[in-house]
């Protein structure tokens, strides 16, 4: 009875006229356990018949049968892969209360969603704790790929080697597992040599704690100097995560984008929809949340803004998807771009962005929003 409940609901409301939030912040009793089986068919899309190359199918349980999900993508030479979707976890704990940010993590793993971005510092760690409960009581711990970041929580704070291992089995206890599959350093450390950070990180490896390690809006100069230290023996990044959408181009395009397309870095961007302002629901300051948030996505409204808000509904219109999709599928077309960072507050809206690896955008509508967006 309770698999046809989950169910039912999982499939009800989808993301039309849904707000969907991009939230990634610095801000500082799990419910009942579901069995796996029950989550595995929410929101599951009906299986595709004949492979393609550009999808795979995956198990879920006897009830819905496979679902066709996007082939997972290389994550650098990690030999890690993801969805071209990664979950933003910066809610859960502050404004995500535990049983709704575990329906928004069932909805997208039962959507074929692989990897969860977090880190120590969001929410003061309660955002690791939910994802670690979550995955115990699923039993989804060898399915997911996890992401966090180390730096700027206040117990272990920079990037000194004590400061990263104490950060990492501190998030290992949270996350109620044995590795980390993605450590970021999480923003740059002037007062630590990136050597040393390096050489902890090369030890956390060797000891079976973290897999592969990344970079959190780290400087060309400062990539550049970890390619170096990585040739004479030193882990190696493998990603970088950084502001990147339509209405934040300019951060990334430039002297970023070309480091990270000539070092070969899987780029995972985050705030893909600018704080929730380009899933198009507020576009008068009238409509705007008087709080933190809505002071970061107020900053969209304007002229340009308006273009691009308009250039999403034109295409979103013609597609028969939501401008959040859209906004998604621009970032996936970028070459340097292996999947997005974003975040939801509610479980229906999460359709609308695993859509987007579906949709696959004409030359003619990239050029489109690259203009309205310049």
């Amino acid at each position: 009875m309770a698999r046809w409940s989950l169910q039912n609901r999982a499939r009800g409301e989808g993301a039309a006229g849904a707000v969907l939030e991009d939230v990634r912040v610095e801000a500082d009793s799990a419910s009942e356990p579901v069995p796996d089986a029950m989550l595995e068919g929410v929101g599951a899309v009906a299986p595709v018949p004949e492979a393609d190359g550009r999808t795979s199918l995956v198990e879920t349980n006897a009830f819905s049968g496979p679902i066709r999900v996007p082939t997972p993508q290389p994550v650098g030479d990690s030999g890690i892969t993801t969805h071209p979707l990664v979950l933003g976890g910066s809610v859960f704990g502050w404004t995500l209360g535990p049983d709704d940010s575990e329906r928004v993590l069932d909805r997208f793993a039962a959507q074929g969603g692989t990897m969860l971005d977090t880190a120590d510092s969001y929410a003061a760690g309660r955002s690791e704790t939910i994802i670690g409960r979550w995955m115990a009581s699923r039993a989804t711990r060898d399915r997911m790929v996890v992401a966090t970041k180390v730096g700027r929580h206040p117990d272990h704070p920079g990037l000194s080697p004590e400061s990263i291992h104490g950060a990492v089995d501190d998030s290992l206890q949270r996350l109620r597992t044995d590795r980390i599959d993605l450590l970021y350093l999480h923003g740059e450390d002037p007062d630590v040599p990136l050597a040393e950070t390096l050489g902890e990180l090369g030890a956390l490896i060797a000891a079976g704690k973290v897999r592969a390690v990344g970079a959190s809006d780290f400087s060309p100069e400062r990539l550049i100097e970890a390619r170096v230290l990585a040739a004479n023996g030193l882990p190696r990044l493998e990603t970088l995560t950084t502001r990147y959408n339509l209405m934040d181009r300019s951060p990334y395009e430039g002297s970023t984008e070309l480091v990270a397309h000539a070092q070969g870095l899987s780029v995972l961007p985050y705030f893909a929809l600018a704080n929730g302002f380009l899933a198009g629901r507020v576009r008068r300051r009238a409509e705007v949340a008087h709080d933190a948030r809505g002071a970061r996505l107020a900053r969209h409204l304007g002229r340009r803004g308006a273009r691009v808000l308009a250039a999403l509904d034109d295409i979103a219109f013609r597609r028969g998807v939501e401008p959040a999709t859209v906004a998604i599928a621009w970032l996936q077309a970028k070459p340097t771009v292996v999947a997005p960072v974003a975040g939801v507050s509610a479980p229906e809206q999460v359709d609308a962005l695993m859509a987007a690896a579906s949709l696959q955008l004409h030359r003619s509508e990239l050029v489109e929003l690259d203009r309205a967006s310049a």
